[in-house]
């Protein structure tokens, strides 16, 4: 315990909500088979969300790109939160509802695996999206918190995170994202 009991409150309950993302660990082995399974038969990984999650689907898709741990070949992986022109056009012409579902049509296709950060599940252009997903075949997974919102109804597969915290949402997701790469990494070696 520190001289700061703000400190130690914040990373004690990290540190349970971590605790109890332990019971998921089978449904995280899970969602590794299914991202290796997705890159071993020649597809992408999209990655998408809003605020932090956008910056963590850059984030995670950079470590499928380049590396996580070790130098190996690269792994189709993209980030559909990262092209400007691309998002203000269709925000532009479509709405921001549809800034992610474009992409996904345009770019999705059967093999391939969505992957939808949001600490809510309700965020229209994740719905929207995942809709597109679904038409043109993509298989959905999604990273949630607060209870898994309406998104949780629309995915394949789905890791809600035991917090109502967003930032321990996000910090969740992206420590179990971590450990898939690490673990896809391992297998594809």
């Amino acid at each position: 315990m520190s001289d700061h009991p703000e400190i130690d409150a914040a990373l004690l309950a990290l540190s349970q909500a971590a605790e109890a993302a332990r019971a998921q660990g089978n449904e995280i082995a899970a969602l590794a088979t299914i991202y290796t399974e997705t890159l071993r038969g020649g597809g992408t990984l999209f990655f998408a969300g809003n605020g932090g999650s956008a910056a963590d689907a850059q984030h995670l898709a950079t470590e499928y790109v380049v590396r996580l741990r070790t130098n190996r070949k690269a792994m189709a992986a993209i980030a559909l939160t990262t092209d400007s022109s691309l998002l203000t056009a269709a925000a532009n012409d479509f709405g921001f509802d549809m800034i992610f579902a474009r992409q996904i049509e345009a770019l999705g296709r059967p093999g391939d695996l969505l992957i939808l950060h949001s600490t809510s599940g309700k965020s229209t252009n994740l719905l929207a999206a995942a809709r597109a997903a679904r038409t043109n075949g993509v298989r959905i997974v999604a990273f949630l918190g607060q209870g898994g919102g309406p998104l949780a109804t629309m995915v394949d597969h789905v890791f809600i995170a035991p917090s109502y915290d967003s930032c321990h949402v996000q910090e969740l997701h992206l420590a179990v994202e971590h450990i898939i790469a690490g673990l896809v990494e391992r297998e594809l070696s």
